[in-house]
């Protein structure tokens, strides 16, 4: 695979925080210590850091 170009990246970072965005008011429906929630609150954890390491790989482009 190619490497992602700034467009690419922006796009993924636009993606990664709509998703962060939806988990987040989804979660505050949910009952904490059920499997949903926990599993609302992993995704949240790595959805964070997939959004670092790709700001950082834009930052690197820059």
């Amino acid at each position: 695979m190619d490497e992602p170009t700034k467009e690419d990246l922006e796009e993924a970072l636009r993606t990664i925080s709509s998703l962060v965005h939806k988990i987040e008011k989804a979660k505050e429906h949910l009952a904490q210590g059920t499997s949903q929630w926990t599993l609302a609150k992993n995704r949240l954890k790595a959805l964070r850091i997939a959004s670092s390491l790709v700001t950082k790989s834009l930052e690197d482009i820059h």
